[in-house]
Parts: structure tokens; C-alpha cells; sequence
């Protein structure tokens, strides 16, 4: 009885938020967000306080308001206020939500391209900057920026999540069989599905802010994402288990609205352009960090981190390879040519 009343609440809050942010200074007419010769831009987003995402938008909201001398006022949203990723994310296709931040996975929903990072083991964290470099110099952002652009979205950041592990509430997880049978939460990314499935896993798709519930109820027993995020959203106090498996790189896309960002005056576009790279380059130096860090507060909470052999992980690619070809036909061949290019 107490998940029913539960529901409507939470729908009035909502409501009450968009209210609100409606009488703050959102989108005028023109698509400006024009207030009182200010421009006020809401970015939504669902990562929690101190993650490294969350530093990145800080900063970038930070230089965006310096950079604009006040011109520009950048109103942050965090921590699932507004809702998930993907509520954000079709807010701002929409243009009832200036900006919004979804990983990956998720954006996944919006174009079936993005579905090329969840591909296991595509990247690997040896080859980073060289990714780097092809997403914000290369031909791979200007395939994204297009990709983007057909779903009425503008990147500004490619924010570095990390790589993902699997972490466990219920048993120990040493090895790529010791995964069956773990009911794991997932986004809705199909492939992130079929990777689960392929290791034997029971994949049950989650949104990310019911998912601390889910394992402390026994819906699932695991998950699988970065270090920090786990440790940053409390899911340490739930989680027993975890291996460090980094099957797939995820980021977090920072996007705005297409419409809205080409309505701003030209040297807005630039500030926040300029603004985005200048907090992206901060926001990758202390990510590594952060992630370092986190894991060592797992170690010392007493959860069991099991350090994978070169020849275990290898074993994780033989047995996730499969899942590439079952998603051939949803991705371009170019796309996953730029990405595995940024390997070599």
C-alpha cells in the first residue's frame, strides 16, 4: 500500500518542481531563455554530489557565467531532481529543458548509434587520450555532433564516466563463471542487456535512482558501473562483492538543445563551447583520481574487490565478443571502425 501513495507523490513533486523552474526564467519565446537581458539555461542531470561528472558541470557552469560576465546564468540540477537521464534527455529533445547530461546506455534510447560504447572491451583504458583526441579533435565527435544533430541535440560535453565493473550484494564474484545466475540491474540498452545475458547473468533492467531500492529489496543482486558513481550514491552500504571487469567505457553526454543552442547569440555559442572544452579537460584530469579513490574506500569498507588475471579478462572478451555481431546491423560499420581506430 505505501509504493501506491508513494507514486503521486512523486509525480506532485514533480510538478511542483516544473512549476517552479517554469517561474525561474525558463525558455522565452524566441528560444533564448531570455530573462530580463539574462540567458538562463537549466541543465538536469542525474549524477550525485562530488561525482566526477558532477565536478565537470560545476566548473563548466562556473566559466560559462565568468566567461559571459553575468550575461549567462546556469542553474544546475542534479542528483535525479528532475528526473533520470533519459527524462531529462527527452525534456531537452523536446525544448522544455535547456541541457541535460545522459550516459551512454541511455542515449541509446535517442539513437542507436550511442549503443557502439556499450559494445564490451571496444576501448580499453590504455588507449584513452587516443579516444580523447578522436572525440574532441577527431572524426568520431563530428560523426556524434551529426548523429546528434538528426535527434535535435547539440553535444557540448563528453563528459568521462569510466569504465564499468560488476559489483554484487549477494556472492562473491571472482571470474567470469562465478557471474551466472546474478539477477543484475541494467539500463534499457539492449546491448548492455545481451552482454548480462551472455554471461549467464539474469538482466532486469533498472532506472538508476530506484536502483539502491532494488538491491536492498533483493530485485537484483548486482550491478555493474564505475567505482566512483557506486561509491558517490551510497551503494557501498548495500554491495558486498565487486570485480574489477571494466567491460565497457561510458560517458556522459552533456546536451543541448539544438534549436535553442543555434538561437543564442554567436558569442554565447562560443562561450559555452569554449566554456565545455576548458571544464572537460578539468573534469578528465581528476576523474582517474576519483575513480582510484573509490575503489580504495570499497577495500576499506570491507567489500571484496577481486583483481582480474590478464588471462580471466581475456576470457570476459572471448566470451562478451559475440555480442558485436548481434548488434552489427544497428550500428554503422563506420562508427565502430572510428571508435575500434582509436584502439590501434
Amino acid at each position: 500500500m505505501r509504493r501506491k501513495f508513494a507514486i503521486p507523490s512523486l509525480l506532485l513533486a514533480l510538478i511542483l518542481v516544473v512549476f517552479a523552474l517554469t517561474g525561474c526564467g525558463g525558455s522565452g519565446e524566441e528560444g533564448t531563455g531570455d530573462n530580463g537581458g539574462k540567458i538562463t539555461i537549466r541543465l538536469g542531470h542525474p549524477m550525485a554530489p562530488g561525482n566526477n561528472v558532477t565536478v565537470g558541470y560545476e566548473k563548466f557552469k562556473e566559466l560559462v557565467e565568468a566567461n559571459s560576465e553575468g550575461r549567462v546564468e546556469v542553474q544546475i540540477y542534479g542528483n535525479n531532481t528532475l528526473g533520470s537521464d533519459r527524462v531529462t534527455m527527452e525534456s531537452t529533445q523536446k525544448g522544455t529543458l535547456e541541457m541535460a547530461s545522459s550516459s551512454t546506455p541511455n542515449m541509446a534510447s535517442f539513437s542507436k548509434e550511442f549503443l557502439v560504447f556499450d559494445f564490451p572491451y571496444i576501448t580499453d583504458p590504455i588507449n584513452q587520450e587516443k579516444l580523447y583526441a578522436a572525440l574532441d579533435e577527431g572524426a568520431l565527435g563530428k560523426y556524434l555532433d551529426e548523429a546528434s544533430a538528426k535527434i535535435g541535440l547539440k553535444p557540448i560535453m563528453y563528459s568521462e564516466y569510466g569504465y564499468r565493473n560488476f559489483a554484487s550484494a549477494t556472492k562473491s564474484i571472482t571470474n567470469a563463471a562465478s557471474l551466472k545466475g546474478l539477477k543484475v540491474r541494467t539500463t534499457d540498452s539492449p546491448v548492455e542487456i545481451a552482454v548480462a545475458e551472455s554471461l549467464g547473468m539474469v538482466p532486469t533492467p533498472v532506472a538508476w535512482g530506484e536502483t539502491y531500492t532494488a538491491l536492498q529489496q533483493g530485485t537484483v543482486d548486482g550491478e555493474g558501473n564505475t567505482f566512483g558513481l557506486l561509491w558517490d550514491a551510497k551503494h557501498g552500504e548495500v554491495l558486498k562483492y565487486a570485480i574489477d571487469s571494466r567491460h565497457n567505457y561510458s560517458m556522459h553526454m552533456l546536451m543541448m538543445n539544438k534549436k535553442y543552442y543555434d538561437a543564442l547569440p554567436e558569442d554565447i555559442q562560443k562561450i559555452i563551447m569554449e566554456a565545455g572544452k576548458e571544464a572537460l579537460a578539468y573534469q578528465r584530469g581528476i576523474s582517474n583520481d576519483l575513480e582510484t579513490a573509490a575503489e580504495q574506500k570499497f577495500v576499506d569498507q570491507g567489500i571484496e574487490v577481486y583483481k582480474l588475471t590478464d588471462a580471466e579478462r581475456e576470457e570476459f572478451k572471448n566470451i562478451t565478443k559475440p555480442v558485436w555481431d548481434k548488434f552489427k546491423d544497428q550500428v554503422s560499420q563506420e562508427l565502430v571502425d572510428l571508435v575500434v581506430a582509436t584502439q590501434q
